[in-house]
Protein backbone atom coordinates (compact mmCIF):
# COMPACT_ATOMS: atom_id res chain seq x y z
CA UNK A 1 0.00 0.00 0.00
CA UNK A 2 2.29 3.18 1.42
CA UNK A 3 5.88 3.05 0.39
CA UNK A 4 8.05 1.57 2.47
CA UNK A 5 11.59 2.08 3.40
CA UNK A 6 14.19 0.87 5.75
CA UNK A 7 15.56 2.90 8.17
CA UNK A 8 18.29 2.16 10.97
CA UNK A 9 16.14 2.93 13.62
CA UNK A 10 15.13 -0.37 16.06
CA UNK A 11 10.97 -0.25 16.40
CA UNK A 12 9.13 -2.55 18.75
CA UNK A 13 8.18 -6.00 17.76
CA UNK A 14 3.99 -6.42 17.37
CA UNK A 15 3.13 -9.41 18.86
CA UNK A 16 -0.48 -11.33 18.40
CA UNK A 17 -0.78 -13.96 20.81
CA UNK A 18 -3.28 -16.92 19.38
CA UNK A 19 -4.27 -20.35 20.98
CA UNK A 20 -6.65 -22.33 22.20
CA UNK A 21 -9.39 -21.31 24.99
CA UNK A 22 -8.15 -22.07 28.27
CA UNK A 23 -4.07 -22.68 27.29
CA UNK A 24 -3.33 -20.18 29.48
CA UNK A 25 -2.85 -16.86 26.95
CA UNK A 26 -4.21 -14.27 29.78
CA UNK A 27 -1.93 -15.74 32.35
CA UNK A 28 0.92 -15.81 30.25
CA UNK A 29 0.14 -12.31 29.22
CA UNK A 30 0.27 -11.13 32.79
CA UNK A 31 2.78 -12.67 33.60
CA UNK A 32 4.94 -10.65 30.67
CA UNK A 33 2.83 -7.76 32.46
CA UNK A 34 5.18 -8.11 35.48
CA UNK A 35 8.41 -8.26 33.43
CA UNK A 36 7.96 -4.03 32.02
CA UNK A 37 10.76 -2.18 33.60
CA UNK A 38 9.02 0.94 32.59
CA UNK A 39 5.95 0.15 34.70
CA UNK A 40 7.50 -0.86 37.71
CA UNK A 41 9.96 2.06 37.94
CA UNK A 42 7.29 4.10 37.22
CA UNK A 43 3.94 2.56 38.52
CA UNK A 44 2.43 3.18 35.65
CA UNK A 45 -1.60 2.25 35.71
CA UNK A 46 -2.35 0.50 32.12
CA UNK A 47 -4.93 1.48 29.76
CA UNK A 48 -7.05 -0.85 28.08
CA UNK A 49 -6.54 -0.17 24.88
CA UNK A 50 -6.61 -3.96 23.60
CA UNK A 51 -2.10 -3.63 23.29
CA UNK A 52 0.15 -3.49 26.08
CA UNK A 53 3.45 -1.92 25.13
CA UNK A 54 6.61 -3.81 27.45
CA UNK A 55 9.87 -2.05 28.49
CA UNK A 56 12.52 -5.44 28.97
CA UNK A 57 16.80 -5.53 28.93
CA UNK A 58 18.11 -7.45 26.40
CA UNK A 59 21.45 -7.86 26.01
CA UNK A 60 22.18 -5.14 28.20
CA UNK A 61 20.11 -2.45 25.85
CA UNK A 62 16.51 -1.12 26.75
CA UNK A 63 14.27 -2.84 23.90
CA UNK A 64 9.80 -2.42 23.86
CA UNK A 65 7.43 -4.97 22.90
CA UNK A 66 3.71 -4.22 21.87
CA UNK A 67 1.51 -7.14 22.72
CA UNK A 68 -1.99 -7.23 21.01
CA UNK A 69 -3.77 -8.53 24.08
CA UNK A 70 -7.05 -10.03 23.38
CA UNK A 71 -7.00 -10.30 18.97
CA UNK A 72 -8.72 -14.05 19.28
CA UNK A 73 -9.50 -15.50 16.19
CA UNK A 74 -12.09 -13.47 15.02
CA UNK A 75 -10.67 -10.29 15.17
CA UNK A 76 -7.45 -11.93 14.00
CA UNK A 77 -9.13 -12.92 10.78
CA UNK A 78 -11.02 -9.61 10.60
CA UNK A 79 -7.46 -7.67 10.24
CA UNK A 80 -5.86 -9.66 8.11
CA UNK A 81 -9.74 -10.26 6.00
CA UNK A 82 -8.98 -6.26 5.28
CA UNK A 83 -5.41 -6.74 3.88
CA UNK A 84 -4.03 -5.82 6.95
CA UNK A 85 -1.22 -7.21 8.78
CA UNK A 86 -1.53 -5.97 12.49
CA UNK A 87 1.84 -8.64 13.72
CA UNK A 88 5.25 -8.76 13.22
CA UNK A 89 5.12 -11.94 15.44
CA UNK A 90 2.75 -14.60 16.41
CA UNK A 91 2.91 -16.57 19.58
CA UNK A 92 1.41 -19.86 19.23
CA UNK A 93 0.57 -21.18 22.63
CA UNK A 94 -0.43 -24.75 23.81
CA UNK A 95 -1.08 -26.20 26.96
CA UNK A 96 1.46 -28.61 28.02
CA UNK A 97 -1.19 -30.84 29.32
CA UNK A 98 -3.58 -30.78 26.91
CA UNK A 99 -1.62 -30.22 23.57
CA UNK A 100 -3.27 -29.46 20.00
CA UNK A 101 -7.34 -28.67 20.41
CA UNK A 102 -9.17 -27.25 17.56
CA UNK A 103 -8.39 -24.13 18.00
CA UNK A 104 -5.37 -24.76 18.01
CA UNK A 105 -5.66 -25.84 14.26
CA UNK A 106 -7.07 -22.93 13.65
CA UNK A 107 -4.44 -20.71 15.30
CA UNK A 108 -1.62 -22.10 13.07
CA UNK A 109 -3.89 -22.10 9.64
CA UNK A 110 -4.11 -18.25 10.81
CA UNK A 111 -0.48 -17.75 11.36
CA UNK A 112 0.75 -19.70 8.19
CA UNK A 113 -1.89 -17.61 6.01
CA UNK A 114 -0.29 -14.69 7.66
CA UNK A 115 3.00 -15.37 6.78
CA UNK A 116 4.41 -13.84 10.10
CA UNK A 117 7.19 -15.95 11.74
CA UNK A 118 5.92 -17.82 14.75
CA UNK A 119 7.02 -19.32 18.22
CA UNK A 120 5.15 -21.92 19.77
CA UNK A 121 4.72 -21.84 23.61
CA UNK A 122 4.14 -24.50 25.60
CA UNK A 123 2.22 -23.32 28.66
CA UNK A 124 1.75 -24.96 31.81
CA UNK A 125 5.24 -26.52 31.93
CA UNK A 126 5.24 -26.76 36.13
CA UNK A 127 2.45 -29.25 35.69
CA UNK A 128 2.74 -32.59 36.58
CA UNK A 129 0.51 -33.81 34.10
CA UNK A 130 2.69 -32.12 31.14
CA UNK A 131 3.21 -34.23 28.14
CA UNK A 132 5.85 -32.01 26.01
CA UNK A 133 6.54 -34.95 23.62
CA UNK A 134 3.06 -35.88 22.53
CA UNK A 135 2.29 -31.85 21.98
CA UNK A 136 5.13 -31.90 19.72
CA UNK A 137 4.51 -35.38 18.25
CA UNK A 138 0.66 -33.34 17.42
CA UNK A 139 2.06 -30.55 15.77
CA UNK A 140 4.54 -32.87 13.35
CA UNK A 141 0.77 -33.75 12.09
CA UNK A 142 -0.24 -30.18 11.50
CA UNK A 143 3.21 -29.68 9.43
CA UNK A 144 4.41 -27.11 12.67
CA UNK A 145 8.31 -27.87 11.90
CA UNK A 146 9.78 -27.27 15.01
CA UNK A 147 13.60 -26.54 15.29
CA UNK A 148 14.34 -29.63 17.31
CA UNK A 149 12.81 -31.55 14.71
CA UNK A 150 14.78 -30.15 11.95
CA UNK A 151 12.64 -27.13 10.88
CA UNK A 152 12.69 -23.46 11.48
CA UNK A 153 9.63 -23.00 14.33
CA UNK A 154 11.28 -22.20 17.42
CA UNK A 155 9.85 -23.37 20.11
CA UNK A 156 10.34 -22.83 24.61
CA UNK A 157 8.16 -24.43 27.68
CA UNK A 158 7.01 -21.64 30.08
CA UNK A 159 5.06 -21.59 33.49
CA UNK A 160 3.21 -18.16 33.61
CA UNK A 161 2.62 -19.72 37.66
CA UNK A 162 6.00 -19.79 38.59
CA UNK A 163 7.47 -17.24 36.14
CA UNK A 164 10.03 -19.50 35.01
CA UNK A 165 11.26 -19.00 31.55
CA UNK A 166 9.17 -15.93 30.39
CA UNK A 167 11.78 -13.55 30.31
CA UNK A 168 13.67 -16.20 28.19
CA UNK A 169 10.72 -15.84 26.00
CA UNK A 170 10.77 -12.38 25.92
CA UNK A 171 14.80 -12.94 24.45
CA UNK A 172 13.14 -15.32 21.79
CA UNK A 173 10.47 -12.86 20.40
CA UNK A 174 12.96 -10.09 19.99
CA UNK A 175 15.54 -12.34 18.89
CA UNK A 176 13.18 -13.74 15.80
CA UNK A 177 11.99 -10.23 15.51
CA UNK A 178 15.88 -9.12 14.61
CA UNK A 179 15.84 -11.95 12.50
CA UNK A 180 12.84 -11.00 10.58
CA UNK A 181 13.98 -7.75 10.32
CA UNK A 182 17.22 -7.86 9.09
CA UNK A 183 15.99 -10.72 6.29
CA UNK A 184 14.50 -7.63 4.21
CA UNK A 185 10.86 -8.91 4.75
CA UNK A 186 10.40 -6.08 7.63
CA UNK A 187 10.09 -2.86 5.68
CA UNK A 188 8.15 -0.47 7.64
CA UNK A 189 9.38 2.55 8.50
CA UNK A 190 8.24 6.17 10.21
CA UNK A 191 9.56 7.82 7.02
CA UNK A 192 6.32 6.11 4.67
CA UNK A 193 3.42 7.34 5.04
CA UNK A 194 0.67 6.79 7.64
CA UNK A 195 -0.56 3.21 7.91
CA UNK A 196 -2.13 2.09 11.37
CA UNK A 197 -4.33 -0.93 11.39
CA UNK A 198 -7.91 -0.79 13.86
CA UNK A 199 -7.22 -3.88 16.84
CA UNK A 200 -10.49 -2.68 18.73
CA UNK A 201 -13.18 -0.13 18.55
CA UNK A 202 -16.00 1.53 20.12
CA UNK A 203 -18.54 4.24 20.88
CA UNK A 204 -17.92 5.63 24.37
CA UNK A 205 -21.16 7.22 25.37
CA UNK A 206 -19.01 10.18 26.84
CA UNK A 207 -16.31 10.55 24.28
CA UNK A 208 -18.02 9.46 21.05
CA UNK A 209 -16.08 6.93 18.67
CA UNK A 210 -12.46 5.37 20.24
CA UNK A 211 -10.15 3.21 18.26
CA UNK A 212 -7.28 1.37 19.29
CA UNK A 213 -4.73 1.35 16.91
CA UNK A 214 -0.97 -0.11 15.77
CA UNK A 215 1.42 2.19 13.79
CA UNK A 216 2.80 -0.37 11.21
CA UNK A 217 4.05 2.59 8.73
CA UNK A 218 4.74 6.47 8.96
CA UNK A 219 3.78 8.68 12.32
CA UNK A 220 0.41 9.77 13.51
CA UNK A 221 0.26 13.05 15.15
CA UNK A 222 -2.99 15.09 17.24
CA UNK A 223 -4.55 17.21 14.40
CA UNK A 224 -4.00 14.95 11.81
CA UNK A 225 -7.03 14.73 9.06
CA UNK A 226 -7.20 10.82 8.63
CA UNK A 227 -9.73 8.00 7.07
CA UNK A 228 -10.33 4.17 7.88
CA UNK A 229 -12.82 2.30 5.26
CA UNK A 230 -15.93 4.73 5.27
CA UNK A 231 -14.74 6.45 8.79
CA UNK A 232 -13.29 9.77 8.95
CA UNK A 233 -11.89 12.36 11.15
CA UNK A 234 -9.27 14.74 12.82
CA UNK A 235 -7.30 13.12 15.69
CA UNK A 236 -7.92 15.04 18.72
CA UNK A 237 -6.07 12.84 21.50
CA UNK A 238 -4.15 10.03 21.44
CA UNK A 239 -3.93 7.62 24.64
CA UNK A 240 -0.86 5.24 25.38
CA UNK A 241 -1.10 2.15 26.57
CA UNK A 242 -0.19 3.90 30.32
CA UNK A 243 -3.09 5.89 29.91
CA UNK A 244 -0.98 8.63 29.17
CA UNK A 245 -1.99 11.47 26.50
CA UNK A 246 1.00 11.70 23.77
CA UNK A 247 1.47 14.06 20.64
CA UNK A 248 2.49 11.27 18.05
CA UNK A 249 2.81 7.52 17.66
CA UNK A 250 5.43 5.96 15.44
CA UNK A 251 5.92 2.33 13.71
CA UNK A 252 5.05 -0.50 16.29
CA UNK A 253 3.21 1.95 19.04
CA UNK A 254 -0.20 1.41 20.55
CA UNK A 255 -2.56 3.85 20.61
CA UNK A 256 -5.92 4.98 21.37
CA UNK A 257 -7.52 7.57 18.98
CA UNK A 258 -10.35 10.04 19.77
CA UNK A 259 -11.53 11.97 16.94
CA UNK A 260 -13.05 9.38 14.76
CA UNK A 261 -16.64 11.35 13.75
CA UNK A 262 -18.05 7.27 13.26
CA UNK A 263 -16.59 3.68 15.09
CA UNK A 264 -13.89 2.45 12.20
CA UNK A 265 -14.34 -1.60 12.03
CA UNK A 266 -11.60 -3.69 13.27
CA UNK A 267 -9.32 -4.27 10.71
CA UNK A 268 -9.22 -1.28 8.91
CA UNK A 269 -6.66 0.73 7.72
CA UNK A 270 -6.23 4.47 8.68
CA UNK A 271 -4.59 6.27 6.55
CA UNK A 272 -3.53 10.38 6.10
CA UNK A 273 -6.79 11.92 4.21
CA UNK A 274 -4.87 12.85 1.27
CA UNK A 275 -3.21 9.80 0.70
CA UNK A 276 -6.64 7.58 0.73
CA UNK A 277 -7.47 8.37 -2.86
CA UNK A 278 -3.99 7.51 -4.12
CA UNK A 279 -3.57 4.12 -2.07
CA UNK A 280 -7.18 3.22 -3.79
CA UNK A 281 -6.06 3.78 -7.07
CA UNK A 282 -3.00 1.56 -6.84
CA UNK A 283 -4.98 -1.00 -4.83
CA UNK A 284 -7.74 -0.94 -7.63
CA UNK A 285 -4.78 -1.43 -9.87
CA UNK A 286 -3.09 -4.25 -7.91
CA UNK A 287 -6.79 -6.24 -7.91
CA UNK A 288 -6.86 -6.26 -11.90
CA UNK A 289 -3.46 -6.97 -12.15
CA UNK A 290 -3.85 -9.78 -10.00
CA UNK A 291 -7.46 -11.07 -11.31
CA UNK A 292 -5.71 -11.24 -15.08
CA UNK A 293 -3.17 -13.32 -14.13
CA UNK A 294 -5.57 -15.49 -11.58
CA UNK A 295 -6.48 -19.19 -13.38
CA UNK A 296 -9.29 -21.58 -12.41
CA UNK A 297 -7.92 -22.08 -9.18
CA UNK A 298 -9.96 -22.63 -6.19
CA UNK A 299 -9.43 -22.29 -2.44
CA UNK A 300 -12.23 -23.33 0.17
CA UNK A 301 -12.95 -23.34 3.79
CA UNK A 302 -15.43 -26.39 3.61
CA UNK A 303 -18.02 -27.54 6.84
CA UNK A 304 -20.01 -30.56 7.19
CA UNK A 305 -22.17 -31.52 9.74
CA UNK A 306 -20.16 -34.97 10.45
CA UNK A 307 -17.15 -35.80 9.80
CA UNK A 308 -17.88 -39.00 7.93
CA UNK A 309 -19.48 -36.35 5.51
CA UNK A 310 -16.37 -34.24 5.42
CA UNK A 311 -14.25 -37.33 4.54
CA UNK A 312 -16.83 -38.29 1.74
CA UNK A 313 -16.66 -34.93 0.18
CA UNK A 314 -12.64 -34.24 0.32
CA UNK A 315 -12.21 -37.53 -1.25
CA UNK A 316 -14.50 -36.18 -4.31
CA UNK A 317 -13.03 -32.96 -5.15
CA UNK A 318 -10.49 -32.20 -7.92
CA UNK A 319 -7.07 -32.10 -7.01
CA UNK A 320 -6.60 -28.20 -7.97
CA UNK A 321 -8.57 -27.82 -5.09
CA UNK A 322 -6.40 -26.02 -1.92
CA UNK A 323 -8.57 -26.47 1.16
CA UNK A 324 -7.56 -23.62 3.16
CA UNK A 325 -9.59 -25.13 6.59
CA UNK A 326 -11.95 -28.31 7.23
CA UNK A 327 -14.20 -28.60 10.18
CA UNK A 328 -17.57 -29.83 11.06
CA UNK A 329 -19.96 -27.06 12.84
CA UNK A 330 -22.04 -24.43 12.36
CA UNK A 331 -20.72 -21.79 9.80
CA UNK A 332 -19.15 -18.70 11.79
CA UNK A 333 -17.88 -15.13 11.02
CA UNK A 334 -14.05 -16.21 11.88
CA UNK A 335 -14.72 -18.41 8.85
CA UNK A 336 -16.01 -15.51 6.61
CA UNK A 337 -13.56 -13.15 7.62
CA UNK A 338 -10.78 -16.08 7.30
CA UNK A 339 -12.01 -16.59 3.60
CA UNK A 340 -11.40 -13.03 2.85
CA UNK A 341 -7.93 -12.71 4.05
CA UNK A 342 -6.94 -16.44 2.48
CA UNK A 343 -9.13 -15.46 -1.28
CA UNK A 344 -11.50 -18.41 -0.40
CA UNK A 345 -15.20 -19.40 -0.45
CA UNK A 346 -16.67 -20.67 1.94
CA UNK A 347 -18.82 -24.19 1.19
CA UNK A 348 -21.59 -26.12 3.85
CA UNK A 349 -22.78 -29.11 3.71
CA UNK A 350 -25.84 -29.66 5.74
CA UNK A 351 -24.93 -26.71 8.63
CA UNK A 352 -26.64 -24.40 9.90
CA UNK A 353 -25.79 -20.66 8.25
CA UNK A 354 -27.35 -17.62 10.45
CA UNK A 355 -28.96 -14.65 9.08
CA UNK A 356 -26.36 -12.39 10.37
CA UNK A 357 -23.67 -14.68 8.56
CA UNK A 358 -25.10 -14.42 5.02
CA UNK A 359 -25.44 -10.90 5.68
CA UNK A 360 -21.59 -10.60 6.53
CA UNK A 361 -20.76 -12.75 3.61
CA UNK A 362 -22.30 -10.34 1.30
CA UNK A 363 -20.71 -7.36 3.00
CA UNK A 364 -17.46 -8.97 2.52
CA UNK A 365 -17.91 -9.91 -0.72
CA UNK A 366 -17.49 -13.57 0.00
CA UNK A 367 -19.27 -16.49 -1.44
CA UNK A 368 -20.97 -18.41 0.73
CA UNK A 369 -23.23 -21.58 -0.61
CA UNK A 370 -24.68 -24.64 1.85
CA UNK A 371 -25.85 -27.73 0.09
CA UNK A 372 -27.99 -31.25 1.23
CA UNK A 373 -26.57 -33.06 -1.47
CA UNK A 374 -23.35 -34.10 -2.23
CA UNK A 375 -23.02 -34.67 -5.51
CA UNK A 376 -24.70 -31.18 -6.37
CA UNK A 377 -21.67 -29.58 -4.22
CA UNK A 378 -19.28 -31.41 -6.03
CA UNK A 379 -20.71 -31.17 -9.78
CA UNK A 380 -20.65 -27.16 -8.93
CA UNK A 381 -16.96 -27.05 -8.03
CA UNK A 382 -15.72 -28.84 -11.06
CA UNK A 383 -18.23 -26.40 -12.85
CA UNK A 384 -15.96 -23.87 -11.69
CA UNK A 385 -12.46 -25.61 -12.10
CA UNK A 386 -13.79 -25.80 -16.27
CA UNK A 387 -13.87 -21.96 -16.03
CA UNK A 388 -17.94 -20.95 -14.47
CA UNK A 389 -17.62 -19.59 -11.63
CA UNK A 390 -20.58 -18.40 -11.60
CA UNK A 391 -22.02 -21.68 -10.72
CA UNK A 392 -20.79 -21.01 -7.43
CA UNK A 393 -22.23 -17.46 -6.60
CA UNK A 394 -25.42 -17.65 -4.37
CA UNK A 395 -27.08 -14.01 -4.76
CA UNK A 396 -29.34 -13.32 -1.78
CA UNK A 397 -32.17 -11.62 -3.52
CA UNK A 398 -34.09 -10.74 -0.40
CA UNK A 399 -34.67 -11.30 3.57
CA UNK A 400 -37.94 -11.25 4.92
CA UNK A 401 -39.43 -11.88 8.61
CA UNK A 402 -42.32 -14.18 8.78
CA UNK A 403 -45.19 -12.27 10.68
CA UNK A 404 -48.19 -13.80 10.83
CA UNK A 405 -49.60 -17.38 9.33
CA UNK A 406 -53.29 -17.37 7.27
CA UNK A 407 -54.94 -20.29 5.95
CA UNK A 408 -55.83 -21.05 2.44
CA UNK A 409 -57.21 -24.17 0.50
CA UNK A 410 -55.22 -26.80 1.34
CA UNK A 411 -52.05 -24.95 2.44
CA UNK A 412 -51.21 -21.91 4.46
CA UNK A 413 -50.13 -18.71 3.30
CA UNK A 414 -46.86 -16.79 5.40
CA UNK A 415 -47.20 -13.15 6.01
CA UNK A 416 -43.92 -11.97 6.01
CA UNK A 417 -42.58 -8.32 6.23
CA UNK A 418 -39.40 -7.67 4.02
CA UNK A 419 -36.46 -6.67 5.20
CA UNK A 420 -33.80 -6.67 2.53
CA UNK A 421 -33.56 -6.60 -1.21
CA UNK A 422 -36.91 -8.21 -2.57
CA UNK A 423 -39.30 -11.49 -2.34
CA UNK A 424 -40.62 -12.51 -5.29
CA UNK A 425 -42.73 -15.39 -7.46
CA UNK A 426 -40.40 -18.17 -8.54
CA UNK A 427 -38.17 -17.75 -6.08
CA UNK A 428 -35.54 -20.15 -4.58
CA UNK A 429 -35.97 -19.93 -0.66
CA UNK A 430 -34.69 -21.08 2.19
CA UNK A 431 -36.02 -20.78 5.87
CA UNK A 432 -34.38 -20.48 9.03
CA UNK A 433 -35.69 -20.81 12.56
CA UNK A 434 -32.62 -19.46 14.80
CA UNK A 435 -29.66 -21.03 13.77
CA UNK A 436 -31.72 -24.05 11.97
CA UNK A 437 -32.20 -24.03 8.49
CA UNK A 438 -35.50 -25.42 8.36
CA UNK A 439 -35.34 -26.30 4.40
CA UNK A 440 -35.85 -25.44 1.08
CA UNK A 441 -38.57 -24.83 -1.39
CA UNK A 442 -40.17 -22.54 -4.33
CA UNK A 443 -42.71 -19.17 -3.90
CA UNK A 444 -45.60 -20.05 -6.14
CA UNK A 445 -47.68 -17.09 -5.15
CA UNK A 446 -47.59 -13.92 -3.74
CA UNK A 447 -50.11 -11.22 -2.64
CA UNK A 448 -50.27 -7.83 -1.07
CA UNK A 449 -53.64 -7.42 0.69
CA UNK A 450 -56.21 -8.71 -2.07
CA UNK A 451 -53.71 -8.33 -4.79
CA UNK A 452 -51.99 -10.90 -6.56
CA UNK A 453 -48.27 -9.29 -7.03
CA UNK A 454 -44.99 -10.57 -8.34
CA UNK A 455 -43.08 -8.97 -6.02
CA UNK A 456 -42.95 -7.63 -2.68
CA UNK A 457 -39.72 -4.99 -1.99
CA UNK A 458 -37.66 -4.20 1.40
CA UNK A 459 -39.85 -2.27 3.80
CA UNK A 460 -43.65 -3.92 2.14
CA UNK A 461 -45.54 -6.74 3.83
CA UNK A 462 -47.22 -9.59 2.20
CA UNK A 463 -48.30 -12.93 1.87
CA UNK A 464 -46.56 -15.88 0.14
CA UNK A 465 -47.18 -19.44 -0.79
CA UNK A 466 -44.45 -21.72 -0.95
CA UNK A 467 -44.38 -25.27 -2.65
CA UNK A 468 -43.27 -27.89 -1.20
CA UNK A 469 -44.78 -26.86 2.13
CA UNK A 470 -42.34 -26.44 5.04
CA UNK A 471 -43.72 -25.92 8.70
CA UNK A 472 -43.24 -22.70 9.38
CA UNK A 473 -43.18 -20.95 12.73
CA UNK A 474 -44.18 -16.85 13.50
CA UNK A 475 -40.46 -15.16 14.01
CA UNK A 476 -38.78 -17.68 10.65
CA UNK A 477 -36.87 -15.83 8.96
CA UNK A 478 -37.19 -16.47 4.81
CA UNK A 479 -33.89 -16.32 2.62
CA UNK A 480 -34.45 -15.83 -1.01
CA UNK A 481 -31.39 -16.76 -3.19
CA UNK A 482 -30.30 -17.26 -6.59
Amino acid sequence: MAEQRNDNKIYPPVVAVLGHVDHGKTTLLDAIRKTNIAQREHGGITQKIGASEIEVMHENAKRMLTFIDTPGHEAFSQMRGRGAQAADIGLLIISSVDGVMPQTRESIKLLKASKVPFIVVFTKSDSPEKNIEKAKQQLLKEEVMLEAYGGDVPSIEVSAKTGSNVKELLDLILLVFDVYRESGEYKYSEEANLEAIVIESRLDPRSGPRASVIIKNGVLSVKDEIIAENSKGKVKSLISSLGKTVQSATVGDAVEILGFETVPPVGSVVLRKDQAKIVAKEEEAKVKEQREGEENFLSIILVADTQGSLEAIMASLPESINLVLTKTGDIEASDVFFAKSVGAIVLGFNVKIRPEIVKLARTEKIILKNYTIIYEMIDEINDFVQGKLESLQEEILGIAKVLARFPFEKTEVLGIGVQEGRVAKGDKVRLVRGEEVIGESYINSVRRGKDTVSKIEAGDQGGVIIAPFLDFTIGDMLISHG
